[in-house]
């Protein structure tokens, strides 16, 4: 029948699902045959409709595989990422650069990607009071490391409630 939705595939919104599967819908059987098949209770026609609904049983489920997959593979994405509390060391990235020396082997451009440094574990912040004016400074933690840790946990999180099925697939 019709199963449209296939593991790996990018996840639809309920919104795209339901409007994919009713042009498939239309285009398999035209509306008369449907209602001849209901008003008649056309057994060729309930066996359709059985199958048209184990279709989109399963086209629910590769489609909650698809948002697992989705949230697996951006959490994966957002821990290869450098700390900020730790910054990264420079790398060289070599490219072909389409030209080739006297023995026939291609010459590699190279890129220095530059080091980034670590930031500050913690920042002067204003303090002020009632009425506005600044009173001092006090030290707290870089909410710009905060915000990364706290996104770094999530994106874990993420990793360890995704199911085995989800971790195992490959595109």
């Amino acid at each position: 029948m019709t199963v449209f939705i296939q593991k790996g595939d990018a996840p639809m919104s309920l919104r795209q699902g339901v409007k994919r599967g009713l042009r498939y819908f239309e285009a398999e059987k035209q509306q008369y045959v449907r209602e001849q098949g209901l008003v008649q209770d056309d057994p060729d026609y309930k066996a359709w409709a059985a199958q048209w609904i184990l279709d989109n049983e399963t086209n629910a489920a590769n489609n909650e595989f698809n948002y697992a997959l989705f949230g697996y593979n951006a959490a994966i994405d957002r821990l290869s990422k450098y700390r900020l509390a730790e910054g990264r060391e420079s790398y060289t990235i070599e490219t072909p650069s389409g030209v080739f020396d006297e023995e026939g082997n291609e010459i590699m451009d190279e890129t220095v990607v530059p080091e980034i440094p670590p930031l500050d574990p913690t920042v002067d912040q204003p303090v002020y009071d009632d009425e506005g004016n600044q009173t001092g400074t006090e030290v707290v933690d870089n909410p710009l490391i905060v915000a990364d840790d706290a996104e770094r946990d999530q994106a874990q999180l993420v990793i360890d409630n995704t199911p085995e099925e989800v971790q195992d697939f490959e595109v």
